[in-house]
């Protein structure tokens, strides 16, 4: 056997050397897989359930008395199941409620927020519904384990109300929308046009039938409004934050929302706020690149 030489060490040193890079190499993730794990990291807070399915975080959407024609006080139950397909019946209050729920046509033209009550393990409501088509029922609540409480859970089913229907086109993004009863709501913020998986805060600016900005607001579910927004194709919800303290006078009549667009596309929100005595709701239609 020939005697090896100093030669012959120092490439054999370099051999491994080299083996030894291509296999770290080939252990790290490309660059593509590299950013694709950075977004995922910085998106990781901005996530949160959309409603699009019925199972969520290990929460799942039982229907047991599902709307099956139009008109008012129409009845709907469902049960809340765990992992384990036993029904929930206690959750965080989330402005002030335990459970809030949301009907909304497909055309978003015909749209309703309650607050089921609970008797036993079923939660009922009573919806309106005047015309036919195709709606999706959401239920947005927040468990007593979250990690998260500005995050709740929203699962979604869809159900379809037989019959002829009228559908109505969806309004076009505009930075100005009036409620039924006279007060307007003015987008005061930039840009007009939201990025999608951004953390943005909404600015309106709200203004009594006179055209006078409202000074303050009265507390509707805690807070000084509440807003939810629906993606106009996809049907997916979209929770936004109230960032004014409930009580605080308003400059220039602006109230603020923190909100996290999940998709491209255009979503109609829908604005709830109180004054002078009464609930008044908006809804705006806002294009998201």
């Amino acid at each position: 056997m020939r005697k090896l030489r100093f030669t012959d060490w120092v490439f054999a040193v370099v051999a491994l050397l080299v083996v030894a890079a291509g296999v770290y190499v080939m252990a790290q993730p490309s660059a593509g897989h590299s950013l694709h794990q950075q977004q995922q990291v910085d998106l990781a807070p901005a996530a949160h359930s959309d409603g699009l399915s019925d199972v969520e975080s290990g929460y799942r959407f039982e229907q047991v008395t599902t709307p099956s024609s139009r008109g008012t006080g129409v009845p709907v139950a469902f049960r809340i199941l765990d992992s384990a397909g036993k029904p929930v019946t206690r959750f965080l209050d989330n402005q002030t409620k335990q459970m809030h729920f949301f009907s909304v046509r497909e055309d978003m033209f015909v749209f309703e927020h309650l607050h089921p009550v609970l008797d036993g393990d079923t939660w009922h409501t009573a919806l309106t519904l005047p015309d036919g088509g195709a709606y999706r029922m959401f239920a947005e609540f927040v468990p007593l384990d979250t990690r998260d409480a500005r995050h709740p859970v929203v699962l979604g089913v869809p159900f379809s109300v037989p019959g002829d229907t009228t559908p109505v086109p969806v309004p076009a993004p505009a930075a100005e929308a009036r409620t039924a009863d006279g007060y307007t709501v003015v987008r005061v913020d930039e840009p007009a046009r939201p990025t999608a998986l951004r953390p943005q805060v909404l600015r309106l600016s709200i203004r009594d039938p006179r055209g006078v900005p409202v000074s303050s607001l009265e507390p509707h579910l805690g807070a000084n409004g509440h807003m939810t927004g629906f993606h106009t194709m996809l049907l997916s919800a979209t929770h936004l934050h109230p960032l004014e303290l409930a009580g605080i006078p308003l400059n220039d009549g602006e109230l603020s929302f923190q909100a996290v667009f999940a998709d491209r596309g255009e979503y109609r929100l829908f604005l709830e706020f109180a004054h002078g005595g009464e609930v008044h709701r908006a809804a705006l239609t806002v294009d998201v690149g």
